[in-house]
């Protein structure tokens, strides 16, 4: 049985862990050859790549810190170079803080913006050279880019409006080459970033209509979709992937 994705090149941010893995994963199952990169979870990497390889296709992991920029263009090149080219590249690397408007607000503004916006936008400037025409652009967002959620969430929430527009303003900067880009916008998803067992967790649960966190691969079951010939029609998207979460 022939794989959807049999053929292609994939580049995940972020995918030693949560999303980011199950992403890199799925793609693989689908037949991709997959390269993530990472942070610092060398060991979740390395889990990764062995999941990725049981597939029976490439898999290779980058260490790249997203907030770098020079990092950051490192690895994508890095990763065109073993790939011979990028046909799915996914911006998943994020950070999540919060805190009320203030001081504390402030401090973090950087450092989330560094990763979620400036690595984002980073990433997607060195792949132009390797991204093939008609590939894929897909960005990991949140549901936090149309709704406040809750208290102390302004922050990360404008980090990822932001991310959700660049979805709807690149589609049209690359479309004349074909290239499709859109933001898949998870809700509450149960990692080891967001575990699903806390306190905060069941108050955020009250507030999505099918009661539950998200799994990773329900998230990656989208992004391997966008990634397909099945998506051929669809760019400037933003895709709600959150059990009803806010609405």
């Amino acid at each position: 049985m022939s794989k959807k994705l049999a053929g292609k090149r994939a580049l995940v941010t972020g995918g030693s862990r949560g999303i980011g893995a199950a992403i890199a994963k799925r793609l693989a199952a689908d037949g991709a050859d997959v390269v993530i990169t990472y942070a610092g979870n060398h060991d979740g990497a390395q889990a990764s790549v062995a999941a990725i390889e049981a597939e029976g296709v490439r898999g290779k992991a980058i260490q790249a810190d997203a907030a770098d920029k020079a990092a950051v263009k490192r690895s994508v090149d890095e990763a065109a170079a073993i790939l011979g080219g990028i046909d799915i590249l996914v911006h998943n690397a994020g950070v999540a803080t919060f805190a009320p408007v203030g001081p504390e607000a402030l401090d973090l503004f950087d450092r989330i913006f560094s990763v979620n916006v400036e690595g984002v936008l980073a990433g997607t400037a060195a792949a132009l050279p390797h991204l093939s025409d008609g590939s894929r652009v897909i960005l990991v967002s949140s549901v936090s880019a149309d709704t406040a959620g809750f208290a102390g969430n302004s922050v990360y929430a404008a980090s990822k409006a932001a991310v959700s527009m660049f979805a709807r303003t690149w589609a049209h900067d690359l479309g004349p080459r074909g290239i499709l880009v859109n933001a898949i916008q998870p809700g509450p998803v149960d990692t080891d970033m967001n575990p699903a067992d806390t306190e905060f967790a069941e108050s955020v649960r009250n507030m999505v209509v099918l009661k539950r966190y998200g799994r990773p691969e329900e998230i990656a079951g989208v992004a391997s979709f966008l990634a397909s010939d099945d998506a051929s029609y669809i760019t400037g998207a933003t895709i709600d992937v959150s059990g009803g979460a806010f609405v």
